[in-house]
């Protein structure tokens, strides 16, 4: 089994079509190794491409125009994405980076556009995950417009516990390392307000820091404070693309 098809077989979203239909996406694709720090892509280059991560970490993020960096998303292995190059917008408006080495697999956007009009499946799955990126990106602006930057960070450390959440014996920990510089892009503030904020929720006791490492003591408190419902873990793939109890709740207020 070659490179390509073994990675595309993994993608949760292929999972329902047949080794024909993966050997014709497999002879309109490429592989890709991206060290890290380096781009995927840039804004402005075509949108020709859908691309599935096979291994390690791609930060999706867009530039203000006063140049500081805002992260859209990060995306995990399995997942794909870019997928806007299947609705021929021309040219790309964010960016793609490495977050540590990495290997993609570029699918031709024709090639995925002719195999979603005969596989009804996929085309749902990718109109889903299209609806729940940008649910996410829109509750963010909104965050953003109304919230204090306090609500903000707790809005994001909760949907990150739910995404990214494991449970431990000193709580919820959320595995995806994240910088203060890192937590500030996500949510349009600075990296010292960021470490203002993160130590007081710590000596309030709902949170505990460490190295790139944020673990949430009372997940529960910390969900009342900010008005959403519990906390529930995501204990499935990375691909999932059903909206969570989280999203729903943010869009329902």
């Amino acid at each position: 089994m070659s490179g390509q098809l073994w990675y595309l077989k993994a993608c949760h979203l292929f999972e329902s079509c047949t080794t024909d239909q993966l050997r014709r996406l497999e002879a309109n694709s490429r592989v890709k190794n991206i060290s890290k720090g380096s781009p995927v892509y840039l804004p402005a280059d075509d949108a020709d491409s859908v691309l599935v991560l096979a291994s390690g970490r791609i930060k999706i993020c867009h530039l203000t125009s006063d140049g500081k960096q805002s992260i859209l998303a990060f995306i995990e292995p399995g997942e794909i994405f870019g997928e806007l190059a299947i609705l021929n917008v021309g040219n790309r408006d964010e960016y793609a980076e490495a977050v540590e080495d990495s290997r993609v697999v570029a699918i031709s956007g024709e090639a995925l556009c002719q195999l979603m009009e005969e596989h009804q499946g996929l085309c749902l799955g990718i109109t889903k995950i299209i609806g729940v990126r940008r649910q996410r990106i829109e509750r963010r602006v909104k965050n953003l417009l109304y919230l204090s930057n306090r609500d903000r960070i707790c809005h994001l450390l909760l949907e990150l516990a739910e995404q990214y959440g494991r449970e431990s014996a000193r709580g919820l920990e959320i595995t995806l390392r994240l910088s203060h510089q890192d937590l500030a892009s996500l949510v349009g503030s600075t990296r010292e307000t960021v470490t203002v904020v993160l130590g007081q929720l710590q000596n309030e006791g709902l949170i505990e820091l460490g190295r790139r490492k944020v673990v949430l003591k009372a997940p529960d408190r910390l969900a009342h404070q900010v008005g959403v419902p519990t906390l529930q873990v995501n204990s499935t793939k990375p691909q999932n693309t059903q909206p969570n109890a989280y999203l729903r709740h943010s869009f329902s207020s």
